[in-house]
């Protein structure tokens, strides 16, 4: 395999791959068995038809697609591997030369990590947050959890706020049921907000066993075309009414909710905790507000395919978070009537700024020399075998070389936020 790298602009680049003319023959015999099984030719049994009547019937050209799906992922990868530049996107594939007897030759235009121009990074002013847990804040917190820990029970009176009722409704406009837009023994909590605007109001004051016809308009920016901006009637019934019952705040309830045997341990506990949070929440506060600062100051262009890379790679994370709760992509999207187009729209706001932050990072890095020891590394590979609860050793066998220099160059990012902070002025 050679290559050969032409830069172009904005940070883009095309890579021209070249593969032997004995690899692809060899790949184009791979395409051949692989596809033999199924070819059907008369005068010959099915999957026992020779290469060369293959390639008379339908052209040599028949097994090339395959051949080059089997060369193109090596090939680029070796490529990738061999290429001195930074490549920051997934690559854009075009063959440029595939017949048998001659080397297969491909394109892949990828985009380069840009150059950046570092701004000011030290003494970045930012402004200064009040660490300070009030007892309001304890009191709320704990109201959280006596919310959690009540009971309900039903009860047969008018529907009030913040009741929980069991509801039978369906919907119509123009006098037409509509597709979804009907359930029974539902569980709607009053003031929850999970219908549309104004149709719990319209329940509060209703009996148990009642009908009542609620009356609303769907939003402009609903995610069913059919009923955006639509006037909708729904028949309802209320089947039955629950209201929630609060503990008492005493010793009893601490004991139920905590490890304290008393009100006033179980406060303080509560409001050490907030205070271990709220100093957490400052610090990353701090943090993106010093690198938001640093990025402003800065000249930084990102090559588009770049962010694109980025932006599928957090839709394709997300999708993975999805699944493990045991939800699919494509459930998610029927649920928020979001489209992928959407969906990539949504993340490019968060992927920029991820991009942009990590390279200003790594600005710093080179312009302070923050290097990475190896007793810093030993320390992290310390904290992983922790935090997974694995033996030390196993860590060591599962990273390999380039994890390993990934985390290094995590830990000199770490090391960066940390030395931009440190300098950063409170105002």
């Amino acid at each position: 395999m050679s290559l050969k790298l032409e830069k172009l602009e904005n940070s883009m680049a095309k890579l021209t791959i070249e593969v032997s003319a004995d690899e692809l023959d060899k790949a184009i015999e791979k395409a051949y068995e692989k596809q033999k099984k199924n070819i059907s030719i008369p005068g010959f049994r099915k999957g026992k038809v020779p290469k060369a009547m293959v390639e008379k019937m339908y052209g040599k050209e028949v097994f090339y697609e395959d051949a080059a799906n089997i060369l193109i992922p090596d090939a680029y990868e070796k490529a990738y591997d061999e290429c001195e530049e930074d490549i920051v996107s997934t690559p854009e594939i075009a063959v440029v030369q595939l017949e048998a007897g001659k080397p297969f030759i491909f394109t892949a235009t990828v985009a380069l990590k840009p150059e950046i121009k570092l701004g000011k990074y030290k003494g970045v002013k930012v402004a200064k947050l009040d660490n300070t847990v009030t007892d309001e804040e304890v009191m709320a917190e704990i109201e959280k959890e006596r919310e959690n820990s009540a009971r309900t029970i039903s009860v047969d009176r008018e529907v009030k706020d913040k009741d929980e009722v069991l509801l039978d409704f369906e919907g119509f406009v123009d006098g037409v049921a509509f597709e979804g837009g009907k359930g029974e023994n539902y569980p709607l909590t009053i003031g929850s907000g999970a219908f549309i605007p104004g149709f719990e109001d319209q329940l509060k004051g209703v009996k148990k066993g009642e009908d009542v016809e609620v009356k609303v308009t769907f939003p402009e920016d609903y995610h069913a075309e059919d009923l955006k901006g639509k006037e909708a009637v729904f028949k309802c019934k209320v089947n039955e009414i629950k209201e929630k019952q609060l503990p008492e705040l005493d010793d009893e309830f601490a004991a139920e909710v905590s490890e304290y045997e008393t009100f006033a341990e179980y406060k303080e506990a509560t409001k050490k905790n907030l205070q271990d949070k709220k100093e957490l929440d400052n610090k990353n506060k701090k943090e993106d507000e010093v690198i938001e600062a640093i990025v402003k100051a800065s000249e930084i262009e990102i090559p588009a395919a770049m962010l694109d890379t980025q932006k599928r790679q957090m839709v394709n994370d997300f999708a993975q978070n999805l699944q493990a709760q045991g939800l699919s992509m494509e459930q998610y999207m029927n649920f928020t009537g979001l489209t992928a187009e959407k969906l990539l729209e949504q993340v490019e706001p968060n992927a920029k700024k991820r991009i942009e932050s990590r390279l200003v990072l790594e600005a710093v890095v080179k312009a302070e020399n923050i290097e990475i020891t190896d007793d810093d590394y030993a320390k992290e590979l310390e904290r992983m075998a922790e935090s997974y609860k694995m033996e030390l050793d196993k860590i060591k066998e599962l990273v390999t070389e380039d994890a390993a220099k990934q985390i290094k160059e995590d830990l000199a990012i770490s090391k960066a936020v940390d030395f931009v902070v440190s300098n950063a002025k409170e105002a």
